[in-house]
């Protein structure tokens, strides 16, 4: 049991210069008696509302140094502060502000919301059991116009779909990585890395791009990527839920249409999943 959707923003001052976090926060615990669910007997039960005030209080006293790190101090209070805890879960995911700049100078108080990529992280401890912690990135959308392609594929007596050496890429990329042993890590520098490593993998070089056969590969190439690069992550898992965009026929309207104007196909989507993790 435990409690959902703990959303508050951290304000933190540097003499005139602000710095702001808003975050929401999971936190699930397991007891190590099912009493209240098999007798009725809550004695053991720590309200939700006590675990919605204590993750508030941690952020007053503790700050918000990383996700991580925040997810990590949950779940040390909860372990070391309630005997009858077995197991604590801790979700904790950003909400992408970023300080505004006018004319390439950072302002001091003020920030834009912006849409490219929710970070989030999880970690979860058994009682005398290892800390374990994700880390991860959602709902970061992304498109290429060309170096796409999809030819070669199964073919049968229901295939319809032409195969195409050059087509629109996109999609909404869900990634999720685990670490090894948690020792003083920079988890912002890290996750940085990965974000940098997905958009590397996904476009290929600036002025010629790389091309993709397939979303399969696309994804596979965005794991080894990042397992070459980053030697924290020990697995990664990556789902892309790509969005189709079909040309749209204008011969009707007396035009010829030469792939300058699409309509993108809302549903079905297509979505592939891949995991990769070192040996």
């Amino acid at each position: 049991y435990g409690k959902n959707t703990i959303k508050f923003l951290r304000l933190h001052k540097e003499g005139k210069k602000h710095f702001v976090k808003e975050v929401e926060v999971c936190v699930h615990l397991r007891l190590t008696s099912p009493q209240e669910y098999l007798e009725g007997n809550n004695s053991l039960v720590i309200p939700t509302d006590t675990i919605k005030n204590i993750v508030l209080v941690l952020a007053k006293k503790n700050g918000i140094p990383s996700l991580e790190q925040f997810a990590i101090d949950i779940c040390n209070h909860f372990m070391t502060t309630f005997c009858q805890v077995a197991y604590v879960k801790t979700y904790v995911q950003e909400v992408p502000w970023q300080r505004l700049h006018e004319d390439g100078v950072p302002h001091i108080h003020s920030f834009i919301c912006v849409p490219d990529g929710i970070r989030f992280c999880e970690a979860e401890q058994c009682r005398n059991g290892p800390l374990i912690v994700f880390a991860g990135i959602k709902d970061l959308k992304l498109m290429k116009t060309t170096q796409s392609g999809f030819e070669g594929f199964y073919k049968n007596e229901h295939t319809t779909l032409p195969e195409r050496h050059d087509r629109i890429l996109c999609g909404e990329f869900f990634c999720k990585w685990s670490y090894g042993e948690c020792k003083d890590f920079d988890f912002d520098c890290i996750w940085r890395k990965i974000r940098e490593c997905i958009l590397e993998a996904f476009a290929g070089p600036p002025d010629c791009g790389e091309y993709s056969p397939s979303y399969q590969k696309t994804v596979n190439s965005i794991e080894m990527l990042v397992l070459s690069r980053v030697p924290q992550v020990q697995v990664i898992e990556v789902v892309l839920n790509n969005t189709f965009f079909n040309v749209v026929d204008m011969k009707n309207l007396g035009l010829t249409n030469d792939k300058e104007v699409f309509v993108p196909v809302e549903a079905p989507y297509g979505s592939c999943a891949c995991t990769l993790g070192r040996k």
